[in-house]
């Protein structure tokens, strides 16, 4: 394996994110030589404060037959975690638009499908690479406890678990009495839930700082504060990487920018239909009834994770461009939205308040493909929220492309020719 300080390298990932980190490892451990840039600092984005799900049964789309009505009817009551932030936006009305379009059923049926792919594989890699390397995160398999406070919504997620039956990931369930048993830190409100038995979680800053070392220690070269400012390209290929500490050059190149790869794609006339979906988090010192079992407080679209190291509560979609700013409003929500459900929904010590951009695609499915127009490179984004999920998945399909393999799950749901 080439590890020079040389500019060129076999492969070079753009982002630093875990959607790139998974890439640059599978890669080097087939032997590649691999050099990572990033703006910032590795996982600084989405990867870092998200609720540090593997969310392996998370299969329906966010793009689902009633999506649209139920969501206008939450906003006017004030209940949803929907924000849409007023302004001119064309790039952003017709993403919507062609979402909207896709809340049928016909794509339901075809991204649960996808979605399992994808899902399923990751899982079974997140396995192995826990037994191949020294990944301190407070990892653990607990399942997902899917809690109510509305009967009929209670109720109604019979039809959403049986969608996952044939998959076996369908959740057992757990009236009033059976929940708080399993659950005891749910306070009195909780009629009854839902329990997903095939997820896990971990604290996604720990990961992405032990994977980080791992790759490192399999001779992944890494550049923080590098920021791309363009590929060159010759003949229909990307010959070089021009960024703000130098020019890099490399066979293959991979964009894993998550929610800033449509701008990039721009530049070379690449279509990209993501949007940067904007996410919260608070991170406290666990509560004195802590939850064993994460939770996603389902009428509040809110996740409580608890770690042997701390607590999180996170949520909300808004979608307000790429204004980075904390707003108090959605933060106080996911407060709010933890009292309704937990004995003791706060810890006393904040560590951390968080906000950052998911990759949304137009149809809640990755984009994972080489880039027609340019036959030497890669593009791995759109995950949404499911990119810690997909993560090991993303990684080893982009290596098994780059590297002439035979993939471990059919790539076509997920190619950019889906969207003509």
């Amino acid at each position: 394996m080439n590890t020079s300080t040389s500019s060129h390298s076999d492969i070079l990932v753009v982002g630093g994110g875990v959607i790139g980190l998974a890439c640059a490892y599978y890669l080097a451990r087939a032997g590649q030589s691999v050099r990572i840039i990033e703006q910032e600092s590795m996982g600084a984005g989405a990867s870092h404060g998200n609720c540090g799900l593997i969310f392996v049964s998370d299969l329906p789309p966010l793009c689902a037959p009633g999506t649209i009505g139920h969501e206008l009817i939450r906003t006017l009551r004030g209940t949803s975690p929907l924000y849409i932030k007023p302004r001119p936006n064309l790039s952003l009305a017709f993403w919507l638009l062609r979402f909207a379009a896709n809340c049928n059923q016909r794509h339901l049926n075809h991204a649960i499908k996808a979605r399992d792919a994808i899902l399923r594989i990751s899982g079974e890699l997140f396995s192995d690479l826990f037994a191949d390397e020294d990944l301190a995160c407070d990892f653990e398999q607990r399942g997902l406890l899917m809690a109510f406070t509305d009967p009929a919504a209670m109720r109604g997620y019979q039809k959403t678990n049986r969608l996952l039956e044939p998959f076996g990931l369908a959740a057992t369930f757990h009236d009033r009495e059976a929940i708080r048993q399993l659950e005891p830190a749910l306070n009195e409100r909780v009629c009854g839930g839902w329990h997903h038995r095939a997820d896990s979680h971990l604290r996604p800053e720990m990961l992405l700082t032990a994977w980080t070392k791992a790759a490192r220690d399999r001779g992944v070269r890494i550049d923080e504060g590098c920021r791309l400012e363009r590929f060159d390209t010759r003949n229909g290929v990307v010959s070089g990487a021009r960024t703000s500490t130098g020019r890099f050059t490399a066979d293959q190149f991979i964009l894993a920018t998550g929610a800033w790869a449509p701008a990039i794609g721009r530049q070379l006339g690449v279509r990209i239909p993501v949007q940067p979906g904007k996410g919260y988090s608070i991170t406290m010192d666990r509560p004195a009834v802590c939850p064993a079992i994460p939770c996603y407080l389902v009428e509040r679209n809110t996740v409580v994770t608890p770690w042997q190291s701390g607590y999180r509560l996170g949520g909300t979609m808004e979608f307000s461009g790429f204004d980075d700013q904390l707003n108090e409003r959605r933060l106080s929500n996911l407060e709010t939205s933890a009292a309704l459900y937990l004995k003791t929904p706060l810890g006393r010590r904040v560590t951390e308040r968080w906000t950052s951009l998911r990759p949304m695609s137009v149809d809640d499915l990755p984009i994972i493909d080489r880039v027609p127009q340019l036959g030497n490179l890669f593009i791995a984004t759109g995950h949404g929220m499911l990119g810690l999920s997909t993560a090991t998945g993303t990684g080893r399909l982009v290596a098994d492309m780059i590297l002439g393999r035979r993939p471990p799950f059919d790539p076509g749901p997920f190619s950019l020719k889906r969207f003509g």
